[in-house]
């Protein structure tokens, strides 16, 4: 018989969670399926443990619910899949809600080994007016920032790009061969961790390692649009971060002629990506072209930002070890 375990982490949005959880429970699968809810109560405050618990009572045997003291979206995932007793794990988010066939659809292909993942499609709950500035349906990353936004089209394919942490699944095993989501990536609450890429790091690591994943475009979420994230300041800060989290990513390359690669990649990347980005940005007039642009920036910002601090922590810890062998 299979099993799947969703896996919820959850900060202090127990108002929001139980909505969630409520559409989840509601989910229809077929009798041969087993299948379980695990929440991930990752440090919460709020009243998150009861609102899980009186869900236990509900739907006995539905729920468990399991705090991981550690903060940090990697973190409680990385929890969750060690404590998940399912054979597939799906993802999702504490602010969503789901179609009733969503965990159906999203892991039917999962049941053989011809697929190891897959991602559905991350919707608005309701009809949304970006301000001017914002272009949705211009470029798919933009929405991405906004409420994880993720829409390919109706037909399913195999992706060549991976889903986002609102709407994926994974076979377990594949977390046995290529380890679990990074912890130097994702939402925490350090300043040092770019928020975002902990999910689709993951994905592009089973790709490049050969596997495939599927997109399911009748497995379908709906995200809804937090207000604090409707303002210039949340794009910018996130694609900055987005810059960082890339070249976190990546790692620093090997030195090239004993010369660190900081010393030509950092000239580099101001005269050949920032500067022309920037004189395109300035020059704009279209609003919503002229933001993107923008954000296009700030992400060229955060890759050389992120580049000088691998290089500065590489620095520093040759030092160090010249130091204790000396």
């Amino acid at each position: 018989m299979i099993k799947i375990t969703v896996i919820v982490c959850t900060f202090n949005r127990s108002e929001s969670l139980a909505k969630s959880l409520q559409s989840v429970a509601a989910s229809t699968l077929p009798s041969s399926v087993e299948w379980e809810i695990l929440v991930v109560d990752n440090n919460s405050t709020d009243r998150t443990r009861e609102v899980v618990e009186g869900l236990c009572c509900q739907y006995p045997g539905r729920f468990r619910y399991l705090f991981e003291p550690k903060s940090g979206l990697s973190h409680a995932r990385n929890a969750g899949i060690r404590e998940a007793q399912g054979d597939i794990l799906a993802f999702t988010d504490d602010d969503v809600t789901v179609d009733a066939a969503w965990l159906q659809n999203l892991t039917a292909c999962l049941h053989g080994t011809e697929w190891a993942g897959a991602g559905g499609r991350t919707l608005l709950p309701e009809p949304f007016s970006p301000p001017s500035w914002l272009g949705l349906q211009e470029s798919l990353e933009m929405g991405g920032p906004l409420a994880a936004l993720f829409d390919i089209g109706l037909e399913p394919s195999e992706l060549k790009r991976p889903p986002y942490g609102a709407n994926m699944a994974f076979r377990k095993d594949m977390f046995d061969k290529y380890g679990a989501f990074r912890t130097d990536l994702g939402a925490s609450p350090g300043p040092d961790v770019p928020r975002c890429n902990e999910d689709t790091e993951f994905g592009r690591r089973l790709i490049a390692g050969g596997e495939r994943l599927r997109y399911e475009p009748s497995a379908i979420v709906y995200h809804p649009v937090p207000r604090e994230r409707v303002r210039k300041d949340y794009f910018l800060a996130w694609w900055f971060d987005y810059g960082r989290a890339l070249i976190r990513e990546k790692g620093e390359s090997a030195p090239l002629w004993r010369i660190p690669r900081h010393y030509f990649s950092i000239p580099k990347m101001i005269g050949v990506c920032v500067l022309p980005r920037a004189l395109k940005w300035l020059s704009t007039v279209d609003p919503m072209e002229r933001f993107a642009r923008k954000c296009w920036t700030w992400l060229m910002a955060g890759e050389i930002v992120e580049t000088y601090r691998l290089a500065r922590d590489r620095r520093r810890h040759e030092a160090s070890t010249v130091r204790e062998q000396g």
